[in-house]
């Protein structure tokens, strides 16, 4: 449906405060979405009909430009040391100027679900005023059945204008770029970047606010379902395989990258996948390739051949953080609901460019949290600006920049499931072999399901297993299917003194990062900590 002018109070455009607009577009779907971004030259057509956008300056999500309106709500509810703040009234300036911009633009607006469980979902509703923005989120988020639109309400509301540039000495904050979140009036402001991952993040930030509240724990994480109702989870940050490996042609997808669990069991945030595509190929992510190249997906900064359209996934011209943003029954196997029962395994995925953690290892509870907690995955040369070498990423619960409350909330919730349910909890190396990064191999992705396969049909659990001398943690000694040495990481290097080196460095960055979380943990969760004296 589409409005014209300012009458569009029916629709709450008005009610909201965006006055004198040319033009708001409601619902389109993705053929009317082409046409106005394409129309409006935003974007192009690659080989296949997916449609192609560039994202500009902005690659990548705006961590440090991210605030929180500090209030009354907020005040002793927030972890503000991982939290930029502004004040209600520097809040209330940036949202008049947001209105203000607006006027006499055409705007996009989607009313769409955060959350497959109709008992912890919310109802946002998502202005925009690029074209492709409007598909990616409708992508994205969950899309009601048409007879819900007519009575739906929303909750929390987005406004996404990349076009507006913000003024921190008036408002705040600390660039041209700012994404601000009010969560009492439950208002999204997003300007100054054309990344479109920011819409997304910034309902899953909400979720994490709200939910803790209902006992319900909010993810960063995948997840998928096999035959027997035997649900699992994925957590990883960016580039550890989350969308890779939960995409398992044996098993249902419940979701790539957001979920929350509840006493009922695990439910998706998300109605699409927001797939990495850098190297991505036919041969080794079928299901994902097949997706990325269809009509009604939306690519982000792919290079893409200017006569024959064919797109050039290897190609990180632009960047590495090449995307792919299709729905999610773009899955072949994907389930239909977003739900699933409570999980059976949780899989914590590293990619250790450091090249010293096993491919798999179990982990006890208090592991668990610990490793929960960290958040451990290395980042290397060509992922970051700058970055040259390898660096370590501790990212508390798998995603830090997402989480607005403290660590500990989401842990505790976390922990209690798992033991209420014996969940068994695993780590899973996605990372290097052999040695370090730029000397060692990435870990072979038939490794790495072959060895989830056995966790996930309960055989592994059936090993024989031997303690890690750095990481304390169990290592099954064999596997069928999988070279025994490649379980032994020493043994895939060539200079055992450069392995046992590097392990101790990597011990001890988990200790210096771990002291912040010291005071929030018990003896035991203590007690799981790595340590090179184990080696001796």
């Amino acid at each position: 449906m589409e409005t014209i002018g300012h009458v569009n109070a029916a629709h709450g455009a008005d009610k909201f405060g965006l006055q004198r607009l040319k033009a708001v577009h409601w619902n389109l779907e993705a053929a009317r979405l082409y046409e106005e971004s394409l129309k409006r030259g935003e974007s192009q057509i690659a080989r296949g009909g997916a449609l192609c956008a560039d994202t500009g300056s902005h690659t990548g999500r705006s961590p440090k430009d991210k605030f929180v309106v500090r209030d009354a709500l907020t005040e002793n509810t927030v972890w503000w040391d991982n939290n930029g703040a502004i004040s209600s009234e520097q809040f209330d300036v940036l949202l008049a100027d947001f209105l203000k911009h607006a006027e006499g633009r055409e705007l996009f607006a989607q009313d769409l679900y955060g959350g497959a469980d109709p008992a912890h979902r919310v109802k946002a509703r998502v202005f925009t005023e690029l074209a492709w923005h409007s598909l990616f989120i409708r992508n994205l988020l969950i899309r009601p059945e048409a007879a819900e639109i007519a009575s739906y309400v929303p909750e929390l509301t987005i406004v996404d204008l990349p076009s507006f540039r913000a003024d921190p000495k008036r408002h705040g904050c600390r660039s041209e770029t700012v994404i601000a979140i009010d969560f009492t009036r439950k208002i999204v402001l997003i300007g100054g970047t054309a990344y479109a991952g920011e819409m997304k993040k910034s309902v899953f930030t909400y979720l994490n606010y709200v939910l803790p509240t209902k006992g319900v724990v909010p993810m960063h994480c995948s997840a998928n379902v096999g035959s027997k109702d035997d649900s699992a989870i994925f957590f990883g940050l960016s580039g550890t395989g989350k969308t890779t490996l939960s995409a398992d042609p044996e098993r249902t997808l419940i979701g790539d990258d957001e979920h929350g669990w509840s006493k009922d069991g695990i439910f998706n945030f998300e109605g699409g996948c927001y797939a990495k595509t850098i190297r991505l190929s036919a041969e080794a992510e079928p299901m994902i390739h097949a997706a990325s190249l269809r009509f009604g997906t939306v690519l982000e900064n792919i290079v893409m051949d200017p006569l024959t359209r064919e797109v050039d996934f290897d190609d990180q011209t632009k960047t590495e953080n090449t995307r792919s943003a299709y729905p999610l029954d773009f899955i072949p196997n994907a389930s239909r609901t977003g739900r699933a029962g409570i999980p059976k395994n949780i899989v914590m995925l590293t990619a250790d460019a450091f090249g010293v953690m096993p491919p798999i290892a179990k982990l006890t509870p208090a592991e668990a949290m610990y490793h929960f907690l960290s958040g451990y995955t290395a980042k290397v040369a060509g992922t970051e600006r700058g970055l040259t070498g390898v660096e370590p990423e501790f990212s508390t619960c798998f995603g830090s920049p997402f989480l607005p409350r403290h660590p500990s909330e989401y842990a505790n919730l976390l922990r209690d499931f798992i033991a209420k349910h014996h969940v068994d909890c695993w780590l899973v190396n996605t990372g290097w072999t052999g040695g370090k990064y730029g000397t060692g191999r990435r870990m072979p992705i038939r490794v790495t399901r072959r060895l989830l396969s056995s966790a996930l049909d309960g055989s592994l659990n059936r090993a024989d297993f031997r303690r890690d001398p750095y990481f304390g943690f169990a290592v099954p000694t064999s596997v069928p299917g999988v070279e025994p040495h490649i379980l032994y990481p020493v043994k895939t290097w060539q200079d055992k003194a450069a392995f046992a080196e590097t392990a101790k460095n990597l011990t001890e960055m988990f200790a210096k990062n771990f002291a912040k979380f010291e005071d929030h943990v018990d003896d035991a969760v203590k007690a799981a900590a790595p340590t090179s004296s184990l080696a001796a």
